[in-house]
């Protein structure tokens, strides 16, 4: 009778390591996944902080320019406003 009992018990524990075995096969096989996304997910933040340090860089020069416009339309007011000259001669 105590061999009749050892069988199902020995079984059920040998089921349980097997369920146990694949699962920390599949633990390792999610850590290589997870491992994968995460260094795709690092270089796409890298990308996207390079995107944004050129785009500040582009709105700074675009600043300059708009203001260095300003100070031209200024000048070419004051030149239109000014009386005309009467030529020599």
């Amino acid at each position: 009778m105590f061999q009749t009992k050892q069988y199902p018990t020995t079984a059920r524990a040998l089921g349980v390591a097997i369920v146990a075995a694949l699962g920390l096969a599949s633990c390792a096989t999610y850590n290589d996944d997870f491992a994968r996304i995460n260094t795709r997910l690092d270089h796409l933040d890298a990308k996207v902080q390079g995107a944004a340090q050129s785009a500040e860089s582009a709105n700074q020069s675009a600043q300059q320019a708009n203001q260095r416009l300003d100070q031209m339309e200024s000048r070419v007011r004051q030149l239109e406003a000014a009386p005309r000259r009467t030529p020599r001669g």
